[in-house]
């Protein structure tokens, strides 16, 4: 006998894999540059030249021995002590190495925290729109339930009405994804304010912290001069997931960490929680020398002018074009309104002209429909008469 759960996840990809998987096949018959490929959140940015310099220089002068042996299960401690200072310098922390574990990306921080935190009965909120995945390793990595947060579709904040209807002697934590895959919403600090108050009543009422989960993947990647709150200064049982997947378009290196601070009740428990949780899962020694590359680059980015180039481009477009959609703060995702009630088909009839797009169910916000415009801005260019053909479409 094997799980049947497992199966049944094994034979059905996220419905974004499915999308991309589609496009790899159409691109075989019609040519790639013919596909309007918006379905996966895949960095076009070249990683900045630090990332060259830094492997160059590693490969060069470290023993292959040291080079891609193992280090600690946390991580190098001067990669760490690299998170911790190049944190501390930007938001006026006081972080040091020892709140750091190394990990293979925001996955696997999500997976750890999960894992260190997860008890029989317990429930994780999640408002939407969120990442898909979270659902799954909420169900199937801790065995939880996972408490979905409908959406604020005017202005992608979180809809606190039914957030405090959602909190109960049963909640372990809050998952929040800020900019946000998929809206590119950023959360303000007015809402972050909100989030920790109700938080600190909840747990006093139901005498256990309420943690906070931020996902952070896309932390660096903010337009307009927009300030991103830093969620720990507000709550102090919050843990950080982060990755430079985005940060340094660096998705397919895997590298990022889970961030305990030390303000955080029983801090030293918690981080030796998180240990067990990476070594329970297998995430013990993120790769070596990306490492190395995390710890000399963690204040550099990609060239993030790219991005806010394509947004502009792509969302005056389609306003231009009719449809209705909230202009993302961050991130690299748009979320117009479909122009039917069922994005499904709406998304079905953009396929019909190979454009490529996601439903927002798969977000838990059905009418909309994810726009990943990470892609090359020659794409968007050729991409927007296919919106504005199927816009007229449906005036007909």
């Amino acid at each position: 006998m094997i799980s049947e759960a497992m199966t049944g996840l094994g034979k059905k990809r996220s419905t974004i894999r499915e999308i991309f998987e589609y496009g790899n096949q159409r691109a075989k018959i019609v040519g790639r540059e013919n596909i309007f490929d918006f379905s996966l959140g895949n960095p076009s940015v070249a990683p900045p030249d630090c990332v060259t310099d830094v492997i160059n220089s590693f490969v060069a002068e470290e023993r292959a021995e040291v080079l891609h042996g193992y280090t600690s299960a946390t991580g190098l401690e001067w990669v760490r002590q690299a998170m911790a200072d190049s944190l501390n310098s930007r938001f006026g922390t006081k972080f040091n190495k020892d709140s750091f574990y190394m990990t293979v990306g925001a996955a696997a921080s999500l997976c750890i925290v999960l894992k260190a935190l997860a008890c029989p009965g317990d429930e994780f909120i999640v408002p939407a729109p969120y990442f898909p995945e979270y659902k799954c390793w909420i169900e199937n990595t801790v065995n939880c339930k996972c408490v979905l947060i409908p959406a604020e579709p005017s202005d992608f904040q979180i809809n606190f009405t039914e957030f405090e209807r959602s909190l109960s002697k049963n909640t372990k934590a809050v998952i929040i994804n800020s900019p946000n895959n998929p809206s590119g919403a950023v959360y303000s600090e007015d809402t972050i304010k909100k989030l920790a108050a109700l938080l600190e009543e909840a747990s006093k009422k139901y005498g256990h912290p309420i943690y906070l989960i931020s996902d952070e993947p896309y932390r660096e990647i903010v337009f307009d001069g927009i300030k991103l709150p830093f969620v720990t200064k507000y709550y102090r049982n919050t843990f950080i997931c982060y990755s430079f997947s985005k940060s340094l378009s660096l998705p397919g290196e895997r590298i990022g960490y889970v961030l305990v601070p030390d303000e955080m009740d029983d801090c030293k428990d918690v981080y030796a929680a998180v240990c067990g949780a990476g070594r329970i899962l297998g995430y013990v020694n993120a790769p070596s020398l990306f490492q190395r590359v995390a710890g000399k680059c963690a204040d550099k980015t990609a060239d993030i002018s790219i991005y806010n180039k394509n947004r502009d481009i792509l969302y005056d477009g389609l306003i231009k074009a009719g449809y209705s959609c909230v202009k993302p703060q961050g991130a690299f995702y748009m979320f117009p309104k479909a122009l039917e009630e069922d994005e499904v088909a709406f998304c079905e009839r953009a396929k019909k002209y190979d454009l490529l797009l996601v439903p927002g169910r798969d977000f838990g916000c059905p009418g909309h429909v994810r726009i990943a415009y990470c892609v090359q801005t020659e794409t968007i260019e050729r991409a927007l008469p296919v919106f504005e053909k199927i816009a007229a479409e449906y005036r007909r």
